[in-house]
């Protein structure tokens, strides 16, 4: 081999990382380092009004008492218990709009509107909506000579938030199981049809099973999003009433934004990877397993 064609088999070996090299140089610019820089300040008194000192693993241990960690903790697994009312209600709704009906896009649309709506700005939305003033959910109450409420100040706003969530994923889960029952061969309904099976029957023997993969799919990022709340908790209820509403991401918000305590806010954010890349893996694990099974 001559050393032109040395060089040729070089270039072609290099050229798809030179490809790669800017995505690489922002992972590393824009993730990665600050990544890394976080792990570092965990392990340090870091904050804007104390002097910086090495600390160990003495903000991990302040996580066992602290009480709001687990308050947040604890309203963060709240909202995840929610994902099986949104994954069922995105099934349901995906299989009646795969039914041959008239008008099926005018009412794909509306149900997938949201999905394209910022969550800060669904927040405000049903901010306003639940006003106990001149919010439209006490007017439609007063319709009917109920009394308003203030919503967003009572017991109620976690399952207020829980509601908007619901409303704001319903779009992209939608989209997906539709794009699921899409991919199911005709063969099985028409095989079963001969058979005299009914649409009930249909559902439950052959699009649930069919749509196996992508429901393991939607429950897991639906799971991770729920860990995720942040944006339209804090634009609703800041957390409140006082911490009724208060979720992990939040919390970490609020120790490094408001008490400038970096350190705690960097082992705290730390702990909230640890819990997402185990997520992650699951679902890697999962998802092996059930296209194995199919």
């Amino acid at each position: 081999m001559t050393r032109k064609q040395k060089l040729l088999k070089l270039r072609k070996k290099l050229t798809p990382y030179l490809f790669l090299l800017p995505a690489v140089v922002f992972f590393g610019a824009y993730l990665l380092y600050p990544a890394c820089y976080a792990l570092i300040m965990s392990f340090f008194n870091w904050g804007a009004t104390v002097e910086t000192q090495f600390v160990g693993l003495d903000n991990f241990s302040h996580m066992f008492s602290d009480h709001l960690f687990y308050t947040s903790i604890i309203n963060t697994l709240i909202y995840v218990c929610a994902v099986p009312f949104k994954v069922v209600l995105a099934m349901v709704l995906a299989a009646l709009l795969n039914q041959k009906i008239k008008g099926e896009g005018f009412f794909r649309a509306p149900l997938f509107f949201p999905f394209v709506l910022s969550e800060v700005i669904v927040g405000v939305i049903w901010k306003a909506m639940f006003n106990p003033t001149y919010g439209f959910i006490n007017v439609a109450l007063s319709w009917f000579g109920l009394p308003g409420q203030n919503w967003l100040a009572t017991d109620k706003a976690m399952w207020v938030i829980i509601l908007v969530s619901v409303w704001k994923g319903l779009g992209s889960n939608l989209i997906i199981y539709i794009a699921g029952i899409k991919g199911i061969s005709p063969d099985y309904y028409e095989a079963a049809s001969i058979d005299g099976a009914s649409e009930l029957k249909k559902f439950w023997y052959i699009t649930l099973p069919c749509l196996k993969p992508t429901t393991i799919f939607v429950v897991t990022t639906a799971i991770i999003g729920s860990f995720n709340m942040f944006d339209i908790t804090y634009t609703m209820t800041k957390g409140g009433p006082g911490t009724a509403t208060l979720t992990f991401v939040q919390y970490i918000y609020d120790v490094a934004f408001t008490r400038f305590q970096f350190g705690y806010a960097s082992a705290l954010a730390f702990v909230f990877f640890v819990v997402l890349f185990v997520l992650t893996i699951l679902q890697r694990k999962i998802l092996s397993q059930g296209s194995d099974g199919d």
